[in-house]
């Protein structure tokens, strides 16, 4: 992911104040990150110089936090998904961010989630098979000093507006 800054700015702050131009332009580059500043501009109705100028303040004010291809991971050879949740020890819990982060840094995860309620963590993974999603949870969870507890949820289908990660079911007539 190219990341576009470090620290947002206002975006740490709070909730940043959006017009219905901006929204709009998050709205369009949301189902296409790669669209031009042409087409955006004509998309949102407004000159390319304003679009390019309103994006850069986007990014600028934190709202955008960073441009990225979606890849499937089904394309690449890691056709089993999973939602890990974590729970870890009340010792380490001065330590969450450092471990979010270690988590963070292996091949197999998509995204780490720190949430609230019984568990600390929801791990996105994705593995080649089912092999390799026990050997994540043994080498990475089980055996990691923080972790008191896993439960792992596999994934059949993740369906996001305005795109699919795996094929649709075929039903028969």
């Amino acid at each position: 992911m190219e990341k576009v800054s470090s620290v947002p700015k206002a975006a740490a702050r709070g909730q940043v104040p959006l017009d219905k131009t901006d929204q709009r332009l998050l709205d369009e580059l949301a189902r296409d990150g790669r669209m031009t500043n042409s087409a955006l501009a004509a998309a949102a109705g407004i000159a390319p110089s304003t679009c390019l100028g309103r994006v850069r303040a986007l990014v600028e004010r934190g709202v955008i936090r960073g441009f990225h291809a979606d890849i499937d991971p089904h394309a690449v050879g890691r056709d089993l998904q999973a939602m890990i949740a974590v729970r870890v020890h009340a010792a380490a819990r001065g330590r969450l961010a450092e471990f979010g982060e270690e988590m963070a840094a292996l091949t197999e995860v998509e995204n780490v989630y720190f949430i609230a309620g019984a568990d600390d963590y929801l791990i996105h993974v994705a593995t080649a098979d089912a092999g390799g999603l026990r050997a994540f949870v043994l080498d990475h969870l089980s055996a990691h000093p923080a972790v008191t507890s896993t439960e792992t949820i596999l994934i059949f289908d993740h369906v996001r507006p305005g795109h699919r990660t795996t094929p649709e079911p075929q039903s028969e007539l």
